[in-house]
């Protein structure tokens, strides 16, 4: 079964760029649904992008479209999640999550974003 390990996250000023990226591994990448949620303090989880398993199609949350992008790079069996405009609203644990037919997913253990001044 696969195991997500997320990178990338930090502290940036509004208005900056971030790249946050998850590798998958233990399992064949291209069997999974991939996608980045995100969870700010006090709120419940949301979903903030996905990609599906060929990485044809893409779908985004109505408060990220245009600022962010999803990708996958199934040679190095990781997804990528480009952010830029960002903005204080958008500090957040993020999270990597891979589904597959059949049910099964698989969380990674989250990495922390900070907008701010």
């Amino acid at each position: 079964q696969v195991q997500l390990v997320e990178s990338g996250g930090g502290l940036v000023q509004p208005g900056g760029s971030l790249r946050l990226s998850c590798a998958a591994s233990g399992d064949t990448f291209s069997r999974y649904i991939m996608s980045w949620y995100r969870q700010a303090p006090g709120k419940e989880r949301e979903l903030v992008a996905l990609i599906t398993r060929s990485g044809g199609n893409t779908n985004y949350a109505e408060s990220v479209k245009g600022r962010f992008t999803i990708s996958r790079d199934s040679a190095k069996d990781t997804v990528y999640l480009q952010m830029t405009s960002l903005k204080p609203e958008d500090t957040a644990v993020y999270y990597c999550n891979a589904v597959r037919l059949g049910g099964f997913s698989a969380w990674g253990q989250g990495t922390q974003v900070t907008v701010s001044s």
